[in-house]
């Protein structure tokens, strides 16, 4: 079972988050906890403050360590010790493999939202094990980054999806991006659904998929293709996918190349 404790100013967000649909259904069913604390409630003042001016000088306000610390305490001896996350922007960043990782190592994850400027500097390295980041931006807090890690480590715990397949035929679970997806009805606005997926021959589809795959791949994301591994295809099918797939996407790109742009045709005119 995967425990997840949010320590946040807005328990009220995640918990709505949290507990709908499938991961709702999956705590309901006793896969997996996910449970939101109030920070606040951990302070030892009327006001209720849980933040003050940074040392120093500037702008904002920083989150106090006492009131984090006192939370985070009642969570490790309430729920027992975990890995405890703080989601910053200073943080590595968050991908699918390191969603695998937290999820494979780990059955118990604090994950610390802040808010503000940040957080004192003292609590992080008293009791944070690591930090991520979910990107080269910032948010106005940590509740959205927490429920995204929440819900990528969670959605691969047995149980909660019906089966495997539900998430390893996802896009980045194998370092590409997932095939184009379609359902009824077979032809909506003039769009026909590809033949190949209405054929029944389920051979052609999982090569059309693989291939499909590649494609779109290596049109939007060439940086993460170039880190594929050619190495995994051992068959002459899987080699012949991706050799087709490559001839494919040159053939579609190469009339777009071939065309003149508007700025090179009117200065032909001129």
């Amino acid at each position: 079972m995967m425990n997840i404790d949010i320590m946040t100013l807005f328990p009220e967000a995640v918990d709505a988050m949290m507990g709908v649909s499938i991961l709702g259904r999956a705590q309901q069913r006793g896969y997996i906890a996910i449970r939101s604390h109030q920070i606040r409630a951990y302070t030892t003042n009327k006001q209720m403050q849980v933040d003050d001016y940074p040392y120093g000088g500037g702008r904002g306000a920083v989150m106090q360590a006492d009131p984090l610390y006192r939370c985070w305490e009642h969570v490790v001896s309430t729920y027992g010790p975990g890995r405890t996350i703080f989601l910053s922007p200073c943080g590595r960043t968050f991908t699918q493999s390191v969603a695998r990782e937290l999820k494979e190592n780990y059955d118990h994850l604090i994950l610390v939202c802040g808010h503000y400027e940040g957080i004192d500097q003292r609590f992080i390295d008293a009791c944070v094990d690591e930090e991520i980041s979910m990107g080269d931006f910032v948010l106005t807090g940590g509740e959205i980054p927490a429920m995204a890690v929440a819900d990528a480590v969670c959605r691969m715990v047995p149980g909660v999806l019906p089966d495997p397949e539900c998430f390893e035929e996802e896009s980045h679970w194998n370092g590409l991006l997932e095939y184009p997806q379609y359902s009824r009805p077979a032809v909506w606005h003039d769009r026909a659904v590809p033949e190949v997926l209405l054929s029944g021959d389920h051979a052609k589809v999982a090569a059309w998929r693989k291939k499909e795959s590649y494609k779109r791949t290596m049109l939007r994301r060439p940086d993460l293709f170039a880190q594929f591994d050619e190495s995994q295809l051992t068959t002459k099918a899987q080699r012949r996918i991706l050799a087709e797939a490559r001839a494919e996407l040159a053939a579609q790109q190469a009339p777009q190349e071939a065309e003149p742009s508007p700025g090179a045709a009117q200065a032909e005119l001129s």
